[in-house]
């Protein structure tokens, strides 16, 4: 296979809309970009980051003596937790401000860098709050430069235009999309991803699985999206196993990161539908569910929804989990208890009744999905379309087993 000809000791640089520094050792790469920066007058930044990972993986170790060597002043916000919210933003922006901050450095997974993009833009816009920006009271066109660095292999956040944060008070967790927020660099270095937890090595992996399921099955997927899917799925496929079964396999975490990266640009291009759009509703009711498992869950159900509408299209990029699918639009059901073996293979068997949720929670998840800001646009393109009926199933179908 063409993997046994990377040398995943070579940093290369992979230029999508953000310039990303990819290998073993990109983390060093920090000291570049901090001259860079530097040298564009960017001598303050705030590091958005949890309160573990960014110092336990060793990347802080790097970015602070390249801050210090460079002399860039930082304050670090360390408060992120997965599924960030509004009031972590608010609270990142004025410290950001206060101090002066005139760049973003996200350090973690999707969820520094998605909350960290949203700071970027507020930085810009100083008399509008993280409420304004996600319920889509102003469209932004600038932001402040951003440096993704990051932990995990699913969420592609460092490489498109996209983010996410929940509004607790209502239960929206909506999407935006700006092309002001693609982050200026990039570093993926799988030497950090080896401290991944078995399950978030489960769950990131899942979430670039459901990426590129959706982006090469949308109404504006194109051959790009769904040729990234191909590759994401089969390297998934293969390397997910070695990593469960090797945490350290350097090997394996290198070619997960490369799944989720080009997972993002397949769907910064063939964009997201039913997937996304229902999980955010169920991760804003109960924000202590992973993304990644949201979406394991609910990926039969939509697999078997819309697979009489992209009956080809699946058939071909589910051949490395779902083999022997033909395309025929009846395989509906084969092709989503394939899906499901999989998820099982890789001890994710879970559904909706084992995260609380019950029949009775189908009608207000439904409703949310189609109240949440910039939810109605993924369901809108969604391949079997936009009514109550196609989402309300696929919640109902989602709760057992």
């Amino acid at each position: 296979m063409w993997e046994n000809d990377i040398n995943i000791h070579e940093v290369r640089e992979i230029r999508t809309r953000t310039n990303v520094y990819f290998g073993v050792g990109a983390i060093q790469k920090f000291q570049d970009i901090a001259c860079d920066i530097k040298s564009k007058g960017l001598d303050k930044v705030i590091v958005m980051s949890g309160r573990n990972a960014y110092k336990a993986t060793g990347a802080w170790d790097v970015v602070e003596k390249a801050l210090k060597d460079n002399g860039i002043g930082y304050v670090n916000f360390d408060q992120v937790t997965p599924n960030p919210n509004t009031h972590h933003v608010n609270d990142a922006v004025k410290m950001a401000r206060d101090f002066g901050a005139k760049a973003v450095v996200a350090i973690g997974g999707g969820s520094p860098t998605d909350a960290g993009k949203s700071v970027a833009i507020l930085l810009e816009y100083p008399d509008k709050t993280a409420e304004e920006l996600y319920e889509f009271s102003f469209t932004p066109n600038k932001a402040v430069p951003i440096i993704s660095i990051n932990l995990t292999h699913g969420t592609g956040t460092e490489t498109n235009r996209f983010a996410v944060v929940t509004n607790l008070e209502k239960n929206f967790k909506p999407a935006i999309a700006y092309d002001c927020i693609y982050p200026m660099y990039a570093i993926d270095d799988p030497q950090l991803m080896t401290k991944l937890s078995p399950k978030q090595t489960r769950y990131v992996s899942i979430d670039a699985v459901n990426h590129v399921v959706e982006a090469a099955t949308s109404l504006v997927a194109s051959p790009y999206s769904i040729t990234l899917a191909k590759q994401v799925i089969e390297l998934v496929a293969k390397y997910l196993p070695k990593a469960l079964a090797n945490p350290e396999d350097l090997e394996a975490r290198y070619f997960l990161a490369y799944a989720a990266l080009m997972g993002g640009v397949s769907f910064d291009n063939g964009l997201l539908h039913y997937t996304h759009a229902l999980e955010h509703p169920l991760s804003a009711v109960k924000p202590d569910l992973s993304h990644g498992l949201g979406l394991a869950i609910l990926l039969p159900a939509v697999v078997k929804t819309i697979y009489k509408d992209k009956a080809k299209t699946l058939a071909d990029i589910l051949a490395p989990i779902v083999p022997g699918l033909t395309g025929n639009p009846d395989e509906a059901q084969k092709a989503a208890d394939g899906v499901y073996a999989w998820l099982k293979s890789v001890d994710v068997p879970e559904k909706l009744e084992d995260m609380g949720f019950t029949t009775d929670d189908v009608d207000k998840l439904t409703d949310l999905a189609f109240t949440t800001p910039s939810l109605d646009g993924l369901i809108n393109i969604g391949p079997s379309g936009n009514s109550r009926e196609v989402v309300r199933k696929i919640y109902a179908d989602s709760l057992k087993a």
